[in-house]
């Protein structure tokens, strides 16, 4: 069997870019965000859970149903239970779908203990039977996985590599960690190269991709199909645009840190925000708040005062003394490191 063709990029002999899936992230509302200002190649849902009794979540559903950006969006899967990965890939294909991902990787402990996400790189030989059932269940578009490099070493690495070729994976998404890495340390980009010479199918390379030029710097030094970016798309939802202006050899457009407090403001204004009690919304645009700032003052002021809010106001106060004071000022394109 031949790999499946993948859609088909936003911008033809460039490399592909993707969002990646974040959970509480990554919904219908952040990817319509994300798409105003560069979108990605392609877009990965949040996680459907699977186990004897889950349903298709419609909230998630709806971030492939409702989804106007024009890009494709894969619907990531996570569980271990074969007969119910199998059952809800083939729910998921009744859907405008550019493929199912299996996730392989997630480093949170409640999933990794269940033997699912991260954990599965534990038992090659149970991801060999979940690849060939869902291969089968999942025959007329592609079929793609994302996972780290091991569990807490790199003793799997190659041998599920070598499955990943066996059942014909469209494509891999490898993030150059372990689990147990979790988010923190170098990233293997050396593994992820390994990895793009011994599988037949397109790899993307994720983790700690945090700015253009780096985003160059791995896919030169991995010889990957493309770069897939999580966190700091959050920070910065520009950078696919940064990406592929940097890959054309443009000079990257700075952002104004005006335009930075407008994002703000469309992440404030969420759909469900009316029913949201207003500390739980401080609370979630915090979490965004987080990446942000790391890109907007390199003394840390921004993010030590942000996070002591509680309030609308208060949080708006501080946003405007650091977004709106200064017109000239613009977004950093890299984090500031030690923030």
């Amino acid at each position: 069997m031949s790999q499946i063709s993948l859609p088909p990029s936003l911008h033809k002999n460039l490399p592909l870019t993707a969002l990646a899936p974040m959970q509480d992230v990554t919904n219908l509302w952040f990817m319509k965000v994300i798409a105003q200002y560069g979108s990605p190649d392609y877009f990965f849902t949040e996680y459907f859970r699977v186990n004897e009794t889950s349903r298709l979540s419609h909230s998630i559903l709806a971030s492939i149903t409702e989804n106007d950006t024009g890009r494709p969006v894969f619907a990531q899967m996570i569980g271990e239970s074969i007969p119910d990965l199998v059952r809800t890939a083939k729910e998921l294909c009744n859907y405008n779908i550019a493929g199912v991902d299996l996730n392989m990787g997630c480093p949170a402990p409640r999933i990794y203990r269940k033997k699912a996400g991260g954990g599965l790189l534990l038992s090659p030989e149970k991801v060999d039977r979940i690849l060939a059932e869902l291969r089968q269940a999942v025959s007329d578009r592609p079929l793609t996985v994302k996972m780290r490099i091991g569990f807490d070493n790199t003793d799997t690495f190659y041998e599920i590599l070598d499955l990943i070729n066996r059942h014909n994976i469209d494509l891999l998404s490898l993030h150059g960690r372990t689990v147990k890495d979790m988010y923190h340390g170098v990233v293997k980009y050396d593994l992820i190269a390994e990895a793009v010479k011994r599988v037949d199918c397109p790899v993307l390379a994720n983790g700690n991709i945090h700015s253009a030029t780096h985003a160059l710097s791995v896919l030169a030094q991995t010889g990957a199909a493309g770069v897939m970016v999580g966190r700091w798309a959050i920070g910065n939802p520009w950078l696919f645009h940064q990406i592929r202006q940097a890959l054309r050899g443009e000079a990257i457009t700075p952002v104004p840190l005006v335009k930075v407090r407008d994002y703000i403001e469309r992440l404030w204004q969420t759909p469900e925000a009316p029913n949201i009690p207003e500390r739980a919304r401080v609370g979630y645009l915090k979490m965004f708040l987080n990446y942000i700032a790391l890109s907007v003052d390199a003394e840390g002021q921004f993010l030590r005062l942000m996070r002591q809010t509680q309030t609308e106001v208060e949080m708006f106060k501080v946003c405007d003394r650091f977004l709106l004071t200064d017109t000239t000022k613009t977004l950093a394109l890299a984090p500031y490191s030690g923030v």
